[in-house]
C-alpha cells in the first residue's frame, strides 16, 4: 500500500519548483495588468492617452472619453467572467478527471442559457437577481442531469461517458432554447444576441449584482484544491486518505456552477474558455491544483480580455462578440486534445 501510494501521489509534485512557479505568476499578473490597459485603450475608436486620463478621472465631455468610460466597466466584465470560466474549467476537469471536460462541453453553461431562456419567456424575469437564480440552478440542474446520465452502465461515470452525455445534453439544450424563442418575436432578437456570448455593453448596474455569487464561487472553488489533488488519485486511494470523496466533489463542483450560471446570467453561454485554459497551464505548470486554480482564473481573465480585443480590431468599425472569437480559438484546440489522447492511449 505505500509503495502504491507513493507511485500514486508522485505526478503531483511534478512540475517546475515553487519559485519558478512563482515567477510565473507574477509575469501572468503583469500580463493581465497590460492587457487591462490595453482594453480600455484599444477598441473600434482610437483613443489618445489624454481621453483615457479624463475618463478615468471622471470626465466625459469629449467622444473619446465617453468610449473609455464604457470600455472600463467592459474590461471589468471581462476579466471576471474570464476568470471565473479559467477556474470552474480548471474544477471541472479536476471533478471529472476529464481533460476534456469544460463548462460547455458538459452542458452546464447550456443548462444555465436553457433556464434563462424559459424565466424570459414564460415567466417574464427582469431583475438582474432573478437572472443570477434562474441561471445558477440551470447550471445546476444540467450538470446533475449529465452526472446521472454518464453514471449509468458499467464502470460509472468515465470520463468519455460524462463528454458524450454531456455534448448530447447541449445539443439538445440548444434545440430547446430554439423552440423557445421562436415563437417570441418579441425577445428574439435580444435572446440571440445574448446567446452568442459577450461583454459588449457592459454596465458596473450589471456586474455589481453578481459579484456576491461569483465572490463565493471563487472562495469555494479555490478551497477545494486540496480536495480535487485528492480526487484526481481515484476514489479508492481518496478515501483510503481520508478524503469524503462524495462531499469533495459536491464541494467543488457547486462552486463551478456558481461560477458557470452567475457568468452566463450576465454575459451568456462562452464556449471552450474553461477548456483551453486549464489544459494549456496543467502541461506548463503540472497538476498541483493548488497552483494549477489559481493560474487557470488569471489565464481565463487574460484570455477573454484578448478575445474581447481581437473582436473589436478584427471587425472595424463593428465588433465581433466574443463568444465567437473563443470558439474560434477554442475549436481547433479541441480536436488537438481529442487527437492527443486518442494516441496516448494507442
Amino acid at each position: 500500500m505505500t509503495a502504491a501510494r507513493s507511485q500514486t501521489i508522485q505526478p503531483l509534485s511534478l512540475g517546475r519548483s515553487n519559485s519558478a512557479r512563482s515567477a510565473a505568476l507574477i509575469a501572468l499578473v503583469t500580463a493581465l495588468v497590460l492587457l487591462c490597459a490595453l482594453s480600455v485603450a484599444v477598441g473600434t475608436r482610437s483613443v489618445g492617452w489624454d481621453d483615457i486620463v479624463s475618463a478615468l478621472s471622471g470626465q466625459t465631455d469629449s467622444i473619446g472619453a465617453a468610449a473609455v468610460s464604457v470600455r472600463i466597466p467592459r474590461t471589468f466584465l471581462a476579466l471576471l467572467a474570464g476568470a471565473a470560466l479559467g477556474l470552474a474549467g480548471a474544477v471541472m476537469q479536476g471533478v471529472t478527471r476529464n481533460p476534456l471536460a469544460d463548462p460547455g462541453i458538459l452542458g452546464v453553461n447550456m443548462g444555465a442559457s436553457l433556464a434563462v431562456v424559459i424565466g424570459v419567456a414564460w415567466f417574464q424575469i427582469s431583475s438582474a437577481h432573478a437572472y443570477i437564480w434562474v441561471a445558477i440552478f440551470g447550471a445546476a440542474g444540467a450538470a446533475v442531469f449529465v452526472y446521472t446520465i454518464g453514471s449509468l452502465g458499467r464502470g460509472g461515470a468515465t470520463p468519455l461517458k460524462l463528454a458524450l452525455a454531456g455534448a448530447a445534453t447541449s445539443v439538445a439544450f440548444a434545440s430547446l432554447v430554439i423552440a423557445v424563442v421562436l415563437p417570441r418575436n418579441d425577445i428574439a432578437g435580444g435572446i440571440r444576441s445574448w446567446q452568442i456570448g459577450g461583454v459588449g455593453g457592459a454596465t458596473f448596474e450589471r456586474i455589481y449584482p453578481v459579484l456576491p455569487f461569483l465572490a463565493v464561487g471563487f472562495l469555494v472553488s479555490l478551497l477545494c484544491a486540496r480536495k480535487l489533488n485528492s480526487l484526481a488519485l481515484g476514489d479508492e486511494l481518496a478515501a483510503g486518505l481520508g478524503e469524503r470523496v462524495a462531499v469533495a466533489r459536491i464541494m467543488a463542483a457547486l462552486g463551478a456552477v456558481l461560477l458557470c450560471g452567475a457568468t452566463t446570467a450576465v454575459c451568456g453561454p462562452i464556449g471552450f474558455l474553461g477548456l483551453v485554459v486549464p489544459h494549456v497551464f496543467r502541461l506548463l505548470i503540472g497538476i498541483d491544483h493548488r497552483w494549477l486554480l489559481p493560474f487557470s482564473a488569471l489565464g481565463g481573465a487574460c484570455l477573454l480580455l484578448l478575445a474581447d480585443m481581437l473582436g473589436r480590431i478584427i471587425a472595424r468599425p463593428a465588433e465581433l462578440e466574443v463568444g465567437i472569437v473563443t470558439a474560434a480559438i477554442g475549436a481547433p484546440f479541441f480536436i488537438w486534445i481529442v487527437r492527443r489522447q486518442r494516441i496516448r492511449e494507442l
